[in-house]
């Protein structure tokens, strides 16, 4: 535990590793959603952020669908956003049950109302939560890579003034982390030494960035770059996973070039073979399923536990998807991973990044 969160704390807040580091009868709703009933009802609704409610994803969502009406017996619908702050507020609000959000989101939720609990995360390769994490990365298109470059290594130095994507404000990878680590490396200048991540979502010509867009999911905002709307984007590594190769360097090291494959689906369909370098990389604590203990019963929580930390899900090739396969996932099984239980304490470090 501790050295998974001084490993983030690091991360986020400094700069040394900023430079080197749903089945059978389930329904679907989109993002028009009414009031929570806080009733228990014989239907669990299962939020999702827009990153994962692609048509490309169904199986995987409807997998884990079937995993929570096994558990407990009930029905499970699944309602698909277009906005993360849709998916939030259903979370809090009892619109929906469960949810699968980043840690920023949850902490949002949970700000919002506090019966708004934390579920489990997916551990690391090693089976543990000490290596529970993904990364954010700020990328750039291949074509304009050499620009940011400092005495022959990649760096964010250059980033001043461009074009610049986010996933959402409300993103962990996509806005949080980034934001975070950009204030604290360029705040050192006597220029930005007054910079703060609100003057990071706006551009302007008296701004940091020229221009700042939002793509509305890490897809949308690697779509960005790849299309030349923006300069540099942020978007997160297990949200890109699907779409692309890496075609020189490392998964999640700095330098890495990612080409888009060639059989893509939505929204990279027609951008097979461009190619973008990560810039930075950062890991960030794994994103929970969460619940709404309002709506959620004691015994449906711990039926959702027992199923889903069980060694059944673990190997289950639909959730834990294995490398090099076919199938579209949210999960990769590359070592002993497997679905773990935090407390809402785990995310503080992300609290940390907004104080």
């Amino acid at each position: 535990m501790k050295k998974i969160l001084a490993l983030v704390m690091t991360c986020a807040i400094g700069m040394t590793m900023f430079l080197g580091c749903s089945g059978n009868g389930q329904g679907a709703t989109s993002d028009a959603g009414a009031t929570g009933n806080k009733a228990q009802s014989d239907t669990i609704t299962m939020v999702w952020y827009p990153n994962e409610s692609g048509g490309d994803l169904e199986e995987a969502r409807n997998e884990i669908g079937t995993i929570i009406e096994k558990a407990t017996g009930k029905k499970v619908e699944h309602k698909l956003t277009t906005d993360y702050s849709i998916a939030i507020e259903a979370i809090a609000n009892g619109t929906g049950g469960i949810a699968f959000m980043g840690a920023q989101g949850y902490v949002e939720a949970h700000t919002k109302n506090d019966k708004v609990l934390p579920l489990m995360i997916a551990s690391g390769e090693s089976g543990t939560i000490d290596d529970a994490v993904y990364y954010s990365w700020l990328s750039v298109s291949k074509e304009k890579a050499e620009d940011y470059k400092k005495d022959g290594k990649y760096s964010i130095d250059n980033i001043q003034g461009k074009r610049m994507s986010y996933v959402s404000n409300s993103s962990t990878s996509g806005f949080k982390v980034p934001t975070t680590n950009i204030v604290s490396y360029f705040s050192k200048e006597d220029k930005w030494k007054n910079l703060t991540a609100e003057d990071l979502m706006e551009g302007g010509s008296d701004k940091f960035f020229s221009e700042v867009l939002y793509g509305g999911s890490h897809q949308g905002s690697a779509v960005n770059i790849l299309t030349d709307k923006a300069d540099v984007a942020a978007f997160c590594d297990t949200n890109l996973v699907n779409y692309v190769d890496a075609a020189d360097g490392k998964i999640n090291e700095v330098g890495t070039t990612y080409k888009v494959k060639a059989d893509a689906a939505e929204p990279f369909n027609t951008l097979g073979g461009k190619e973008f370098v990560a810039i930075s990389s950062t890991p960030v604590l794994n994103a929970p399923f969460v619940i709404n203990t309002e709506v959620i019963s004691e015994e449906d929580k711990q039926e959702l536990i027992d199923a889903f930390t069980s060694d059944e899900v673990a190997n289950n090739k639909k959730v834990f998807v294995e490398k090099d396969s076919d199938t579209k996932g949210f999960f990769t099984k590359s070592g002993d991973e497997k679905f773990i239980t935090v407390e809402d304490s785990w995310f503080d470090p992300i609290r940390e990044l907004s104080k």
